[in-house]
């Protein structure tokens, strides 16, 4: 086997266990780009450490901000200038952090000069183009880099840009809510440092709903308020983030989701600590999709128990609003005793991967008999009606985090599930399979 993959091992009993995954990269992000807009210092504690969240703050280390960040310590110290940014010219290389690359496509045009701003191949295939037209509606001013490798897709501009900053001016923007609620977030976060109100009007329904009323708490947390008409519109006035000493950062519901998963398809009990039915992390919600499959969920002071005793059943499910916990329920659904329908997920095809296209190539690939919708697939109950149908498997991640989780889980149950490329969940989860070992 090349050092490149990781063969997973079953575990051949029901689970009894207690984990607890990283901080939230939604949060942490999010809390970041605030902290660097408040006039001060910011203390993150239990922060994440992941590609992602590194690449964002370097990004603001080259940008001149004071970022402190303790490994050991899972904390992050960032001090904060009001609104302004310090230097005048940087080139910010991202990766392939879609997180980043939204958001700082925003916060860079409160700057005075000159950024540019690019990432990784698949960064370049990623569509910014709404998120740049409607900055450019607020009198920004952002254009593409022309080079051999930049790449205009279906129209929509990518990285490299480079942003002209002399601050921004602010008024009325509209954007699309179905490519990427980050978009939204992005305008809503930088806007009150812009030199007038912003007002953002929706021209499609949103996805990812979740994402955007995290944005708006988060930034009541640091004392801003977002007025808004249910989704279809949000307005932001002129104000100032406060500085907080000391800022928690709750478990990624995300990651979390692959523990909520794993007594779905070995049965038993799993924990999940540092996480609760009250966050403000959407894709918690994912755990009210085990329910629907007969899975137990329970609650303990901020903790959340999965457990499964009986059959699972498949489920017709519209995931838009926790889109990425789809790959997660492909992955369970083989083992249900009806077939599952996952909706709504088309955005999925602009994330790291095509991650429809992979997940359904991947699930064939070990014997799952999967329909590829625009929308979503089709999942049927293979393993659970014919588990002889099953096919050991190198499993393609296509430099994915996620494809990594979630078809790790099909490795707890059959021999021969095999990762390839499994440091790819650097990503977002660098520890994954630290932790996945636990569940032993």
């Amino acid at each position: 086997m090349p050092p490149s993959a990781l063969k997973i091992t079953p575990i051949p009993y029901p689970l009894n266990a207690t984990v607890r995954a990283p901080g939230s990269k939604s949060l942490t992000n999010r809390a970041l780009l605030i902290a660097a807009l408040a006039n001060g210092t910011t203390h993150l504690t239990n922060a994440l450490f992941s590609d992602d969240s590194q690449y964002f703050a370097k990004a603001l280390q080259i940008l001149g901000f004071d970022v402190q960040l303790n490994e050991q310590n899972v904390s992050m110290t960032v001090t904060g200038w009001g609104g302004k940014i310090p230097a005048t010219q940087a080139g910010l290389f991202i990766g392939n952090a879609g997180t980043a690359a939204r958001f700082l496509t925003a916060f860079l045009t409160l700057g005075h000069g000159e950024y540019i701003l690019d990432g990784e191949p698949r960064m370049r295939e990623r569509p910014i183009g709404d998120l740049v037209e409607a900055l450019a509606q607020l009198g920004a001013k952002i254009e593409p880099i022309p080079n051999s490798e930049f790449r205009i897709r279906n129209s929509q501009i990518c990285p490299p840009i480079k942003i002209i900053a002399s601050g921004l001016p602010g008024g009325k923007t509209k954007i699309a809510g179905d490519i990427s609620s980050q978009f939204l977030s992005a305008l809503m976060m930088t806007a009150p440092y812009a030199r007038s109100p912003i007002e953002v009007e929706l021209t499609t329904d949103l996805n990812s709903k979740p994402y955007v009323d995290m944005t708006i708490a988060i930034m009541k947390d640091f004392g801003v308020e977002v007025e808004r008409s249910q989704y279809s519109s949000f307005t932001m006035h002129p104000s100032s983030y406060s500085p907080i000493t000391n800022y928690p950062i709750e478990s990624d519901a995300s990651a979390a989701s692959y523990f909520f998963a794993a007594p779905a398809i070995c049965g038993g009990t799993v924990k999940v600590e540092n996480i609760s039915r009250k966050s403000v992390q959407g894709d918690v919600a994912f755990v009210d999709v085990l329910k629907q499959m007969g899975c137990i969920v329970g609650e303990n002071h901020n903790s959340i128990l999965v457990t499964r005793n009986s059959s699972l059943h498949g489920v017709d499910v519209d995931m838009r609003d926790i889109p990425d916990t789809a790959q997660t329920l492909a992955a369970i659904a083989p083992f249900a005793d009806s077939s599952t329908r996952i909706r709504g997920i088309a955005s999925a095809r602009l994330k790291e991967t095509d991650r429809v296209h992979a997940t359904c190539v991947e699930l064939d690939r070990l014997g799952v008999r999967v329909e590829e919708h625009e929308d979503g697939m089709t999942i049927y109950p293979t393993f659970n009606l014919h588990p002889s149908t099953f096919k050991p498997a190198n499993i393609q991640t296509y430099n994915d985090h996620r494809m990594a989780m979630a078809f790790s889980l099909i490795g707890l149950r059959f021999d021969g599930v095999t990762i390839e490329n499994p440091s790819c969940v650097s990503k977002t989860f660098p520890n994954f399979f630290d932790v996945l070992e636990t569940l032993r």
